[in-house]
């Protein structure tokens, strides 16, 4: 699918190729040794002070993590959510073993899942990122303490049939990336 909009620079193909697509194959079957090297790359992400507050529950088709984060989804995402070969939802530790707040922990988390979602490009597989989903409920199911959150989900597979998808989400599968102007977020000086 050939959804790459105008760019102002030429950038890694890498990062030209990702997207996030929401027609998933739901025969394809992704596995824990494809998804390790993502992890690896997200393992390996910069954090404040070296913190690391980020992990992963990982839900393959089929399994009980799976049936909790389709669950939590808004019904939007489930329906085409549930077509990808994995979910995974990223967590943030908000506080230490203290009670200490990591500030920068969401951004921290952040990096991770940029590193995993380049490293998943590379070897074929695509990511969809979302916040159209309840954490809290997800959270609880997870059993998450009061110092970890989950922040995002995303899906994990590879491109499926788009006509598998309402008119109104093939629609939008196939429009092209757009992203602001650099003039519109880059600023130089004192003035925002």
């Amino acid at each position: 699918m050939d959804n790459i909009s105008q760019r102002s620079f030429a950038i890694n193909p890498l990062l030209e190729q990702r997207w996030s697509p929401r027609a998933y194959s739901a025969t394809h079957v992704v596995d824990e040794n494809e998804l390790g090297p993502c992890f690896e790359a997200a393992r390996w992400s910069p954090s404040s002070s070296n913190s690391q507050p980020w992990s992963f529950a990982v839900g393959f088709r089929g399994d009980a993590v799976f049936s909790m984060i389709i669950d939590s989804m808004v019904a939007g995402n489930a329906l085409w959510g549930k077509n990808a070969s994995a979910l995974v939802a990223s967590i943030a530790m908000t506080h230490n073993d203290e009670g200490t707040e990591l500030s920068h922990a969401i951004y921290d988390v952040g990096q991770a899942v940029a590193h995993f979602s380049v490293q998943a490009t590379s070897q074929g597989l695509l990511v969809h990122q979302m916040a159209g989903f309840d954490p809290e409920s997800l959270g609880d199911a997870l059993g998450l303490d009061s110092h970890h959150r989950v922040v995002t989900l995303m899906t994990i597979g590879v491109l499926g049939d788009v006509a598998d998808l309402p008119e109104k989400l093939q629609e939008r599968e196939a429009s092209p990336r757009v992203r602001k102007p650099l003039s519109d977020v880059v600023f130089r000086g004192a003035s925002y």
